[in-house]
């Protein structure tokens, strides 16, 4: 063996002592993990609001220049309940004592670029375990790596927080794609919702379930002044859900043993945690007038869709997704949010005979087929609807139209693409029908690119999902939409045989399957969007644009360079376990 494979070999084994070895006076059954969340008492605390950081800044005159700002990654102490005990995390802020979970709002302004500089003070040591038998960072020596990724956001290359950019405290080891320090989000897209979190290799499940996430947001007051929706922090609110379980001492509860330990000693196909937290509070309440109110939903867990709905005959006025407004409001009683998507939604209080409402969420986990839910993922949070009227008059209005976003739609963009992918998604299993990875048309991370775009260009992916689950797909840089889901016949399973053997849609002669169903796209995620479902035995068509889908206008930096950028499943879990591939673009 060579020096340098044993000394891989070595460290690896380190890592896995070092991590598990421990472990044994941290054993606990889901029963008992459901019981500690079952103790909180839901609904005693208030709803926190999210600290603020301008991502610019402002001057005496009105105007405003490029906003610099300075961001750690900390180990802290974090409150998720008033009665429970306080947890150690992992946490952005400006310093540690104002690290929070969720980290600070970056409020960025359209046109006005931001620079973060980001900064890893976190210990030798992990506070999650985490397995080194799949694809992870792992530095030679002690420390957690980590690099920042702004989801959704249109920026060069070596801003994008690539798995392999990752480093540790005071940068004492870089990642092979590491390249600075400071990071430059030009901000130029549309205005909306994005949010940043950790994207180390084979550490983003780990990290985020510590607590690296956060939101951001773009404004461009020009254009939404004008919609007169309600605004203002009081009217105005993100709510960042997630779900977590904990040990009775409050301490993060991640499992240390694998679904197949003999493979993998600690990795499982999914994460779900038994509390649900908004915002850093388990269950939280908000008390609310009689009037309009405005949410930026983010669902931040690592596995579990949700499919929200309002107690006491209240309804959803979604106006956007992701980074964009919809073309027009959409009126709903129940939406569907994946595993790193966002919806802007507008509750109009004042139509509510009752006092209260409590958001709910009724999706199977894992979604589609998976368990049912209980009396704890349940229920997200409950608004109390206060009798008296609010001191500050509701002057916001609904707007009949929002924003087209771009001079095509998604169905004219689709005629103008000049390449057409198939992207087969995979898991793999043993005898048993344990999963074991899951790939991208059956490839690792580490295989050679094979998604070459050109900068510029608009392209259709026909996303196969060979899989029982639901995989929200996220397409770093780009802008997309599905524009048709149809369901494949395969009886016999001959085409997911022939697509295992030969992983080619043509060759597997793939028209003569994708001949199904046809289901609606629903209204609420007509619009681009970074982060798009792919249900489970069906084809998904998805325009893929390249651009600046807005004015169908190339990217006003080069694209092209390294370290490049990735597409993957958002299931963080399927993300850490191979379900993750390059993508480069060209010119």
């Amino acid at each position: 063996m060579k020096p340098e494979s044993f000394l891989l070999v070595f460290l690896l084994l380190l890592a896995l002592c070092s991590n598990l070895c421990s472990t044994r006076s941290h054993s606990v059954t889901d029963s008992e993990l459901k019981r500690i969340a079952a103790s909180i008492q839901k609904f005693v605390d208030p709803l926190p609001q999210t600290p603020k950081l301008l991502g610019y800044t402002p001057s005496h005159h009105g105007n405003i220049s490029p906003g610099l700002l300075t961001i750690g990654m900390y180990k802290t102490k974090w409150k998720f309940h008033r009665d429970f005990p306080a947890t150690t995390v992992f946490a952005y802020g400006t310093s540690k004592t104002e690290a929070t979970v969720p980290g600070p709002l970056i409020e960025a302004v359209r046109g006005v670029p931001t620079y973060v500089t980001w900064e890893n003070h976190l210990p030798k040591k992990h506070i999650l375990p985490w397995d080194p038998t799949i694809s992870t960072a792992v530095p030679k020596s002690d420390g957690v790596p980590t690099v920042v990724h702004l989801h959704g956001g249109i920026h060069p290359p070596t801003s994008d927080g690539n798995p392999l950019a990752w480093f540790t405290k005071n940068f004492a080891e870089r990642g092979p794609s590491w390249s600075q320090s400071t990071y430059m989000y030009p901000n130029v897209q549309h205005a909306g919702n994005y949010w940043y979190h950790d994207h180390a290799l084979g550490l983003t499940r780990v990290n985020l379930l510590a607590g690296l996430i956060a939101p951001y947001v773009i404004r461009n007051p020009e254009f939404e002044d004008k919609l007169n929706l309600p605004s203002g922090p009081e009217f105005d609110r993100h709510l960042f859900v997630f779900d977590r379980s904990f040990y009775s001492d409050g301490s993060l509860y991640m499992n240390r043993t694998g679904n197949v330990p003999q493979v993998h000693p600690q990795w499982q196909p999914e994460y779900f945690g038994h509390a649900i937290i908004v915002n850093g509070k388990a269950w939280p309440y908000l008390e609310v007038h009689r009037r309009k109110y405005r949410f930026r939903i983010t669902n931040a867990s690592n596995a579990r869709y949700l499919n929200l709905s309002l107690t006491n005959h209240l309804w959803f006025i979604v106006i956007g997704s992701d980074g964009s407004y919809l073309p027009s409001p959409v009126t709903t009683s129940t939406f569907l949010v994946a595993p790193a998507e966002t919806f802007n939604v507008l509750i109009d209080f004042s139509k509510s005979s009752h006092g209260e409402s409590i958001l709910t969420n009724d999706a199977a986990y894992p979604f589609p087929s998976g368990d049912p839910v209980d009396n704890l993922n349940s229920q997200i949070m409950k608004f109390i609807i206060r009798k008296e009227s609010s001191l500050i008059p509701d002057t916001s209005t609904i707007p009949r139209k929002l924003h087209s976003h771009t001079r095509d739609s998604a169905t004219k963009a689709s005629r103008k693409a000049t390449t057409k992918r198939y992207i087969g998604l995979y898991e793999y299993t043993n005898s048993d029908n344990e999963p074991l990875h899951l790939y991208i048309n059956g490839k690792r991370f580490s295989d050679p690119v094979t998604e070459t775009p050109l900068t510029g260009s608009t392209e259709i992916w026909e996303v196969i999902n060979l899989t029982q689950d639901n995989h929200p797909l996220h397409i770093h840089l780009a802008e997309f939409q599905a524009i048709k889901v149809q369901s494949l016949k395969d009886r016999n399973n001959s085409f997911i045989k022939c697509m295992t053997a030969k992983y080619d849609a043509v060759v597997c002669n793939i028209s003569s399957y994708a001949t199904g169903r046809l289901y609606d796209i629903p209204n609420y995620e007509k619009t681009w969007k970074n982060v798009v479902k792919i249900a489970p035995g069906n084809v998904t068509t998805v325009v893929v644009k390249f651009n600046m889908v807005e004015k169908d206008e190339k990217y006003p930096f080069d694209a092209t360079v390294e370290p490049g950028y990735v597409y993957h499943c958002h299931v963080l879990d399927h993300e850490d376990n191979e379900m993750i591939r390059p993508l480069k673009l060209v010119h």
